[in-house]
């Protein structure tokens, strides 16, 4: 029997199958993987459970747990974004619980064993733990203490500290190991014990900026002595320093301009770190979280490595002494939170068809199982657009890149000579990057015929430092340019209606879709995230990790005050003329709610089209399933709107002033 021919409907009116309650339904946060022998663990991000981060195990045998009921909550919020929640060593785990900051430990090998405290109770998560690391040796956790106790507005205190595991009281708050500089991270130990590696910073540095790299002697009362800097400095980044079993260290770095490999022989020698593996590829990531991981040691000695070349990752396995490297088919080319025991890797992957994904490798076959995926609800061929890598040119002469998805729903089409409308995302960080992993909040925008494109902007990572540091005093200025230049490449190619392109972008995505409009006129409408609409209150009032942060991005406060008035889109209200979405956290204390609050009342005032939709318990990014498909359906229906076309979908209207 012949297929039906598609129905021919405007771009945006299509019936498509991936619906915003399909989205929350099955869809998952998958992170956060760890080997323990034959068992592996990872953490789960439920929307469906109020965001709820459970830690789940798969056995050798193959049966998969949760191991904590509700109400736990494994997460961390050091820096306010977390990461390194939670450590396990022989069934035995350590975690830090979201309601209350703390730190407990968990057998996970015997069923009635319920979590004990570690750290003691504080008011407002006041001591807040991360970057969980096993010393057996002295009986404790090794981990970053973010201390909020300092009271009188002053910035909270970040040290390395050993917790005991078996404290006394109502529990050890922790043992200041290393303390002085602004942060630190990535506490390892060497193999025997004796040695611990870190990572150190100092504002206005972000840790991609630069890092040092330190390693001293641990003595038998636990204290460390005899630190000596070892790598890093204040414009060399250092990135996940890990022991081998002949007790040398390897780690990434980037003075060549690329995050690669170095092995440092005798860390409390004289020598200086080798290159293992030069190449014009990075193997490091920008640290945003704590834990990241792209690198594992195997049994052998050998290193799996996850290396990305323009935005592309691939798996490789390394000899750290040789340097020779072999390529590992897997079916992933977005790979990250790479570990490794034995001859086993597990990581994260995704790719076009594929969602993010917890997968285990085995060497010894060469199989990989995908053991989890962040949702089971993989698209159809027909209705699932596939990325297509666009290099396009911009300001300056230079070249940015971006991932282009046409339409794509085989039941329709639009009628002939109409031009799809098109989203352009900027993503967060603003260093950040975005990959090709099979993503249904993509998918919902191009199966109701929008065209995208996931832009890399000048600052994005993937690309080496020089291109990441393109923004480097150009914050809004760069990374506006792209955004506009990629649009107006795909309207000049004829794939988008130049009439009809809109940009969207969450944090300092967010910021970008506002400046895009503030500065630009090109894009006929914007939808922002909880983003940044005034560049002033980022220096004066948000969190200590970035705190500094736009000293490089925009330049050094107040002594640029100008600069960040100049760039910031709430004091340049005349030049929005395109209709505004602003969707916003209440509880976020990123990008606190007054700048949405501030930016909506300003362009209504103007009388601009402008809607703000309020999300309570929501903190920086949505994590519940209500109200990430009220987000989600919010942005349809005001596009919908504004670009004139009705979506097929049943839509709860959005108040939209002045339209």
């Amino acid at each position: 029997m012949a297929e039906a021919p598609p129905t021919s409907a405007p771009y945006g009116s299509w019936v498509s199958p991936i619906t915003a309650d399909r989205i929350v339904a099955g869809t998952v946060g998958l992170g956060q993987p760890a080997l323990d022998g034959g068992d592996v663990y990872w953490v789960e991000g439920r929307p469906s459970e109020a965001g709820r981060n459970v830690l789940v195990r798969r056995t050798a045998d193959g049966r998969v747990d949760d191991l904590l009921p509700p109400p736990w909550n494994v997460r961390s919020r050091v820096h306010e974004y977390g990461g390194g929640a939670y450590a396990v060593r022989n069934g035995f785990v350590v975690f830090s619980h979201d309601g209350d900051g703390r730190l407990y430990k968990l057998d996970a090998n015997d069923p009635a064993s319920a979590p004990a405290p570690l750290t003691p109770p504080t008011a407002e998560r006041d001591l807040r733990y991360a970057d969980i690391a096993f010393d057996s040796v002295h009986n404790r956790v090794l981990c970053v203490r973010e201390d909020h106790r300092a009271g009188g507005g002053g910035e909270p205190v970040n040290a390395l500290v050993g917790v005991a595991l078996d404290p006394a009281g109502e529990g050890d708050e922790g043992t200041v190991l290393a303390d002085g500089t602004d942060f630190v991270s990535s506490p390892a130990l060497s193999p025997d014990g004796a040695l611990l590696a870190f990572l150190t910073w100092d504002h206005p540095n972000m840790p991609w900026d630069g890092t040092e790299l330190v390693v001293g002697r641990l003595g038998e009362d636990g204290m460390l002595a005899a630190t000596r800097r070892v790598a890093g400095g204040r414009e060399v980044s250092v990135f996940q320093p890990q022991w081998l079993a002949d007790g040398s260290l390897v780690f990434a770095a980037d003075p060549t301009g690329w995050w690669n490999l170095y092995r440092l022989r005798a860390p409390l020698g004289s020598g200086k770190a080798e290159p293992v593996w030069p190449v014009e590829a990075e193997v490091g990531l920008p640290q945003w979280v704590f834990g990241m991981s792209t690198v594992g040691v195997l049994g052998d000695g050998r290193l799996a490595v996850a290396r990305c070349d323009r935005g592309i990752w691939s798996l490789h396995l390394l000899d750290p002494e040789s340097g020779a490297a072999e390529a590992v088919t897997t079916p992933y080319e977005a790979i990250d939170d790479v570990r490794a025991v034995g001859d086993t890797v597990v990581f994260v992957g995704g790719a076009p068809t594929l969602p993010r994904t917890v997968a285990l490798l085995d060497l010894r076959s060469g199989e990989t199982t995908p053991l989890k995926r962040s949702t089971g609800d993989v698209p159809d061929a027909g209705s699932r657009s596939v990325p297509q890598a666009v290099e396009f040119p911009t300001t300056g002469g230079r070249t940015a890149f971006g991932f282009f998805y046409p339409p794509a729903n085989a039941g329709f089409a639009a009628p002939p000579g109409e031009r799809p409308p098109l989203i352009v995302l900027s993503h967060g960080g603003p260093t950040g990057a975005s990959e090709t992993t099979l993503s249904l909040g993509i998918q919902f925008w191009t199966s109701r015929g929008f065209a995208v494109l996931d832009v890399n902007y000048g600052g994005s990572t993937g690309y080496g430092r020089a291109y990441r540091e393109r923004l480097d005093g150009e914050w809004g200025i760069v990374d506006v340019d792209d955004c506009c230049n990629g649009a107006r490449f795909l309207a000049d190619q004829g794939l988008a209606d130049g009439a009809r392109l809109a940009i969207r972008g969450g944090s300092a995505g967010g910021y970008t879709t506002l400046a895009a409009l503030a500065f630009r006129d090109v894009f006929a409408a914007g939808a922002s995230r909880y983003g940044i609409s005034d560049l002033e209150t980022m220096a004066t009032d948000t969190h200590k990790f970035e705190s500094r942060y736009l000293d490089r991005l925009v330049g050094p406060y107040p002594a640029e005050r100008g600069r960040y008035v100049e760039r910031s889109p709430i004091h340049h209200l005349a030049g929005f003329d395109a209709p505004l979405l602003l969707l916003q956290g209440l509880e976020d204390k990123v990008v606190p709610p007054d700048q949405s609050v501030r930016m909506y009342e300003a362009v209504k005032a103007k009388g601009v089209p402008v809607a703000y939709v309020p999300f309570a318990g929501e903190q920086h990014g949505f994590r519940q399933a209500a109200n990430i498909k009220r987000a989600l359906e919010a942005e349809l229906y005001f596009f919908g709107r504004v670009f004139g076309f009705t979506p097929a979908d049943p839509i709860e209207p959005v108040e939209i002033a002045n339209l």
